[in-house]
């Protein structure tokens, strides 16, 4: 094991609210220390994120101390040792050590202990293993400072035994790898994600859309997403053909253009040929409403882009919207290559930052004056006029909306005496 102060500088760790929880449970004979990623973050250079504490105290001390400290106290789940105080607005998660007496997939039967190695013994990664006390001494009883400083991810103990106890481990060694690692993944960790890819099956949607979209934005996705492919591990959670070169495009394109990362916009590129796929891939992940909207509307048709001018990309843009408009055409770019250096994609990505649509002109009563009455016929020639001021290139002069106005208002006046 190794016990060297490395973070003892660390201002999350010294004050604020980690520091008055740990000073709340480091008294009477119980310890607290700050567990999994906080320290692997705070290691590498990173924010270190959520904050998760483990103590020897029990939840009901736990508790107690908290009520006597006038901090809130949830009872998040206390079966598993987890409480959760709140301190000025933030949470902050406690958990009494464990350890697994049986494990069953997800579930695991657990007792509590005062074993800091027993507790870590029973984490995914020997990076996610390390604990800091409130000196800022780093404890290793897995080997985690070693990983941490090669960038490598590996599971503690047994990979097989590891993964088995939870399948989502497949998913989560590939994320924290592409967020964390450097290089290929760790050999054996790969092969017993391979050997254990039919436990996918047995995973909720929900648990499997967390994952992927975390994936997706991480900064090694492409690699570690091609990685799942060859694997075979991809199907079983999307359910049809993984596109890993319109991924690696889309990602590109991202950065060329100085984008934040889109899960959504990455899980399109993935995944998403025609707007069939997108609602498999919806269905599959339960993915939100809106992230279901976002991927069928990026899906649907976006190959018109490949043969159209400025002209389309301007209606396009009236009928979709900045967003949903800016999605289509980056998958369009991402599937016709992704060249970063095509200037005309760029122009077309770029399209609604340099030309804002106006609004249609003509209104109900500019056709009443026509002598068309109120009704279904009303909304028949809006729809006409609008179609026909589009195709005309948005002209707003009182001529030509004058033409537009007239015709459409003939052709419906013809259908009626029909």
């Amino acid at each position: 094991m190794s016990a060297e102060p490395l973070l003892a500088d660390a201002p999350w760790l010294t004050s604020g609210g980690t520091a008055r929880v740990l000073q709340l449970l480091n008294a009477n004979g119980e310890e607290a220390r700050v567990v999994g990623g906080a320290v692997r973050n705070a290691l590498i250079g990173l924010s270190p994120g959520d904050i998760d504490i483990a103590t020897t105290a029990l939840p009901e001390e736990v508790m107690r101390r908290a009520r006597s400290a006038g901090i809130k106290s949830v009872p998040t789940g206390v079966d598993h040792g987890t409480v959760t105080l709140v301190i000025d607005g933030h949470p902050y998660e406690i958990t009494t050590l464990r350890e697994d007496t049986e494990t069953f997939g997800r579930k695991a039967k657990v007792a509590f202990g005062r074993d800091w190695l027993r507790d870590a013994e029973r984490r995914d990664f020997t990076m996610n293993g390390l604990s800091v006390d409130a000196s800022g001494v780093v404890h290793d009883y897995v080997g985690g400072l070693a990983d941490v400083a090669a960038r490598r991810v590996r599971f503690i103990g047994d990979p097989d035994r590891r993964i088995a106890e939870d399948y989502l481990r497949i998913l989560r060694f590939f994320r924290i790898h592409a967020a964390f690692g450097v290089g290929e993944p760790d050999r054996d960790g790969s092969l017993a994600c391979i050997r254990g890819r039919a436990g996918l099956a047995n995973l909720s949607a929900e648990r499997v859309r967390m994952e992927m979209l975390k994936l997706l934005v991480a900064g090694g996705a492409a690699a570690a997403i091609g990685a799942m492919v060859e694997g075979g591990l991809l199907q079983a959670l999307i359910g049809g053909v993984a596109y890993t070169g319109p991924l690696s495009a889309m990602i590109a394109i991202e950065r060329t253009l100085g984008l934040p990362a889109s899960a959504t916009r990455r899980l399109a590129a993935l995944s998403v040929a025609v707007t069939e796929d997108a609602k498999r891939v919806a269905a599959r992940l339960r993915l939100s409403n809106a992230e279901a909207k976002a991927l069928d509307s990026m899906g649907h048709r976006w190959w018109r882009f490949a043969a159209k001018d400025e002209a389309h990309a301007r209606r396009l843009l009236y009928r979709l919207g900045a967003g949903r408009y800016h999605d289509r055409v980056l998958l369009a770019w991402a599937r016709d290559g992704g060249d970063v250096h095509a200037s005309r994609w760029r122009e077309l990505a770029e399209l609604p930052q340099r030309w804002t649509a106006p609004k249609f002109p003509l209104k109900a009563a500019d056709f009443i004056a026509r002598g068309l009455v109120e009704g279904p016929a009303l909304g028949h020639v809006l729809t006409l006029a609008e179609d026909a001021w589009l195709a005309a290139d948005f002209p707003l002069d009182e001529t030509a909306l004058a033409s537009i106005a007239d015709q459409a208002a003939a052709r419906v006046s013809r259908d009626q005496k029909t």
